[in-house]
């Protein structure tokens, strides 16, 4: 061949179908052309190689030692195009990528904990390394290729990335099980607001969340005495105490010991979403891990009903 850009990856598949056919009309139906395109490819290939190929014969065309030469390299150079073109193939039991996820610390409790059980069955060679969300950031960190996945909400997801609504959340009201006022469904707003609460604040500090606004609309307001900047904490507290808390359902249905009851006034959930960036949109080890994310978030939901019918958390509860 004098010039690689006289030739293209048709004309060695027509190549290729001449060479095992020995027939110009056989291998224009195996290509799915008519005779005179074949034709046509094989006077371009006589061009580049400078070789007529293949000379008439009586049941057909007959192949040059040069063409019986090309024989093998052409077919090699075809399977190798097919697998660049075929999707790479993914074992999650051999598989050893690592993937970084971003999460606060409700949606690692909630999502990644549970997440990483399934994981750790069928892919235990897949490492997972966490870090903080970081709004500011978050565009610039996976463009660098610093994250793979983040756990957010809608509002604070880039618009530019991949996302999938993962689930959405719900209040309840968590105290301890042994408590005055666990026994029934709800609890009168009266004694809502008379008893003494606790609340996360990721940012540290505040009394005030998304409780204490839908209690405003009411004209109400409760006595918010501890202020956690972390769910970590929060369940052991409310089981040593008598303090109360609004959290998210998911969370508080996965803690032991503590009654869940409706809160007297409605306080608006939350949605959660995955997102990826797209370098990792197409990639086998990557969509295996987020279907399998997908897949327990729904999983999670369906064992326990409308009590964990989703998720993602606001700042404050």
């Amino acid at each position: 061949m004098r010039d690689i850009r006289t030739i293209d990856l048709n004309l060695l598949r027509a190549l290729d179908a001449l060479l095992d056919e020995r027939n110009v009309s056989k291998a224009a139906e195996r290509l799915g052309v008519t005779q005179p395109a074949v034709s046509g490819m094989l006077t371009r290939l006589r061009e580049s190689f400078d070789d007529s190929l293949f000379v008439r014969s009586q049941r057909g065309v007959q192949p040059t030692l040069r063409a019986l030469a090309l024989a093998e390299p052409v077919k090699q150079i075809l399977a190798n195009v097919e697998a660049l073109l075929r999707p790479a193939a993914f074992d999650p039991a051999t598989a050893s990528l690592t993937l970084t996820l971003a999460a606060t610390d409700y949606a690692l409790q909630a999502v990644v904990v549970p997440f990483v059980m399934k994981l750790r069955r069928y892919a235990p060679g897949i490492r997972v390394a966490t870090r903080p969300i970081d709004n500011d950031r978050i565009a610039q960190q996976f463009e660098r290729g610093e994250l793979d996945l983040a756990l957010m909400t809608p509002e604070s997801a880039p618009l530019d990335l991949h996302s999938r609504r993962l689930f959405d959340e719900t209040y309840v009201c968590a105290l301890r099980a042994g408590h005055p006022d666990a026994s029934g469904t709800t609890i009168p707003i009266d004694r809502f607001c008379a008893l003494d609460h606790a609340l996360v604040s990721f940012s540290g500090g505040s009394f005030h969340g998304v409780t204490d606004e839908a209690l405003a609309r009411e004209g109400r307001e409760r006595h918010v005495t501890l202020s956690f900047h972390s769910f970590l904490a929060l369940a052991e507290v409310l089981r040593a105490t008598d303090l109360i808390a609004v959290v998210p359902r998911r969370l508080a249905a996965a803690s032991d010991g503590l009654a869940l009851i409706e809160p007297p006034v409605a306080v608006p959930g939350f949605t959660k979403v995955a997102v990826w960036h797209g370098r990792t949109h197409n990639d086998a080890g990557h969509r295996w891990v987020r279907a399998l994310l997908f897949e327990t978030c729904g999983a999670v939901d369906a064992l326990s009903g409308e009590l964990l019918r989703c998720c993602s958390l606001d700042q404050t509860g």
